[in-house]
């Protein structure tokens, strides 16, 4: 009887182990034998960014994009994915090195069509950033490192948020062409490069989040104002397979504005309050 008692036991041990083993390689991730490239995706950005003087030394980095993504029934253009809203509190060091402290707020839209779940969800991010630029003949090289702690919600109704943090540095260069400084009506090119890193408990081997590549084209109207666009290429490692990256081919337009209420002020005629 104690026998038989101890083959059963052995028996259920084993039947045990063997469910728990089955259920663990289900969740397992399966690694692609080699890099798995996605079909590259389409995707127009509108991007305004504003530098607000405030002081002396303090100013106002308002930034807001609209980003726009293809679809199997909206191709090219699309349809929109993200709306940004990203502003911070800067601090001028120098006129070449400068920080910011800030938060975003993300609207991320569901594009996909077939999907049941919600169609919008928010994105949550403190950020902070630190640029320091150096002439070079007539150009100018700028590097920007900026962390980000991240937030983020999936589209399904019952997700949590999950917790990230990514590291950034960019390396970008602004050329003129048909002057020999950076000044109005002066037309430039800047090659830029920026690699984003991502860490947290939801990330498990996909650590570059993203390699972006940029060609952009530029005209300063005036010193408060300037325009360009360009195009990007850009993967990355998905969050949910390693093995996998994403490809994307982006056009960018921006908008670069600079207002310096300082000086609306200063022009203002004195008031004499003892008059």
């Amino acid at each position: 009887m104690g026998k038989q008692y101890k083959n059963s036991f052995g028996l259920a041990v084993v039947l045990l182990l063997g469910m728990c083993t089955t259920a663990l390689a289900q969740e397992e991730v399966v690694l692609p034998e080699e890099s798995k490239f996605k079909d590259p995706k389409n995707r127009i950005w509108f991007n305004t960014y504003g530098n607000i003087r405030i002081s002396k030394r303090l100013f106002w980095d308002a930034q807001t994009h609209f980003r726009f993504e293809e679809t199997e029934n909206t191709p090219f253009i699309g349809q929109i994915g993200q709306i940004y809203n990203r502003h911070a509190i800067g601090y001028i060091y120098s006129k070449k090195i400068n920080f910011s402290l800030g938060g975003v707020l993300r609207i991320n839209f569901n594009t996909d069509e077939d999907s049941t779940d919600r169609n919008v969800v928010p994105e949550w991010r403190i950020w902070h950033q630190y640029q320091f630029a150096q002439p070079l003949y007539s150009a100018m090289i700028y590097h920007r490192i900026r962390i980000e702690h991240r937030w983020t919600q999936g589209f399904a109704e019952d997700s949590d948020y999950i917790f990230r943090n990514r590291w950034r540095y960019m390396f970008r260069a602004k050329v003129p062409l048909n002057s020999h400084k950076l000044e109005p009506k002066t037309l430039y090119v800047s090659p830029e490069a920026e690699l984003i890193m991502q860490s947290g408990k939801e990330v498990v081997g996909s650590v570059m989040e993203d390699l972006r590549l940029t060609a952009t084209l530029g005209y300063i109207v005036t010193p408060r104002l300037t325009l360009a666009g360009g195009l990007m290429y850009s993967h990355g490692q998905t969050l949910e397979n390693p093995g996998e990256f994403k490809q994307n081919w982006t056009i960018r337009l921006h908008c670069y504005f600079s207002p310096d209420f300082r000086k609306v002020r200063n022009k203002l005629p004195a008031i004499h309050l003892d008059d």
